[in-house]
């Protein structure tokens, strides 16, 4: 219902041409896009986590588009620059992709070669070194695989018949939920270890099966439109971290850990999941205390000159795999869409 929501509201934005009559005043100087895998379309019906995907038809329209657009693509340090120097007299938009996914170097980077766009990579180094956990995916497998699942849940054995694909998506959606509202990470993870463990679906798989390698990561470094950003050691919800001295440190081993991999030191950085529930006020100042650049959310908005203020706190646009139309990007970044889900404010960085 949710999807059908968001889909009618940003169709009556394009077919009204709201969206470009708003954009003038909540279009800002400009927008960040954020993706994950581009692959092609899986024939699955269960796919929970199909929102992280684009097809590389969509990215090609997508790329082709911005190529001839009057917008400037830019790198992250270029959009820093323009910050700092406030040069907004052109509109920009910086291209992201978020963990260092194998299918971003396969199908991905030849479309952004072909254009010639820049773009950067935020690397969660334990996925490179192969001792990640991608629990998400791990949690959809569990559920993939069976048709009746227990678990504990608040302290009780509880059973759920998860023999059709409706029962899957709901299983999926109650226990990602009950998961991602629990007060530490470690209590996350040790819940989806013990499902995989009880269910014979090795964790470790998905890391090594999806992610790149350091050698891979290497050869895309190498490549001057490619900018490599950090992204914490092991991709975790840093707010969900109570110690300010781990969540720093998540931070900064993760930088130099990519500085003695690459030989370049990442100025950029990238909040794992980065909703409000997983970065807010202590993450954004200890990313600046550090001396990164730009700092990431997933907090959705387009970019403004009061942004210049909160350069930590950068909210970014999802390439969302559920909404695969040129004209709904054209809606989003515009700002029109995510200036109504923000209630048309422009900074959101508490």
């Amino acid at each position: 219902m949710n999807r059908s929501i968001i889909r009618t509201g940003l169709e009556t934005l394009y077919f009204s041409g709201m969206h470009h009559m708003m954009r003038p005043l909540v279009g800002g100087v400009g927008c960040i896009l954020t993706m994950h895998h581009v692959r092609p379309k899986r024939p699955d019906a269960f796919q929970p986590n199909r929102l992280l995907e684009i097809t590389p038809k969509f990215l090609d329209g997508l790329l082709k588009r911005l190529a001839r657009a009057r917008i400037d693509v830019i790198s992250l340090d270029e959009m820093h620059q323009r910050f700092i120097s406030e040069d907004f007299k052109r509109r920009f938009v910086c291209i992201t992709f978020d963990d260092g996914y194998r299918d971003v170097k396969e199908y991905a980077y030849p479309l952004l070669r072909k254009y010639k766009l820049p773009f950067a990579m935020y690397i969660a180094t334990s996925f490179q070194d192969r001792l990640g956990e991608l629990w998400w995916l791990a949690l959809e497998a569990v559920i993939a695989q069976n048709s009746r699942i227990g678990m504990v849940i608040n302290g009780k054995d509880r059973f759920f018949e998860c023999g059709s694909v409706s029962e899957k998506r709901e299983l999926y959606g109650a226990v990602y939920g009950y998961i991602r509202s629990m007060k530490t990470e470690d209590e996350l993870r040790k819940f989806v270890r013990d499902l995989c463990a009880t269910y014979s679906v090795d964790i470790g798989a998905f890391c090594r099966d999806l992610c790149m390698d350091w050698q891979e990561l290497a050869d895309m470094a190498a490549d001057p439109l490619v900018t490599i950003g950090a992204h914490t050691v092991n991709h975790m919800m840093l707010k969900k971290i109570p110690s300010d001295d781990a969540a720093r440190a998540e931070m900064e081993m993760s930088r130099s850990v990519l500085e003695a991999a690459l030989g370049k030191r990442p100025q950029h950085l990238a909040y794992p999941v980065g909703d409000s529930t997983s970065a807010g006020p202590r993450e954004f100042r200890i990313a600046a205390e550090l001396g990164f650049k730009t700092a990431v959310t997933t907090r959705p908005g387009v970019l403004f000159k009061a942004h210049r203020e909160h350069l930590t706190a950068l909210p970014r646009i999802s390439v969302n795999g559920e909404f695969q139309q040129q004209r709904y990007m054209k809606v989003l970044m515009s700002g029109a869409g995510t200036a109504l889900l923000n209630g048309f404010r422009r900074v959101n960085a508490a």
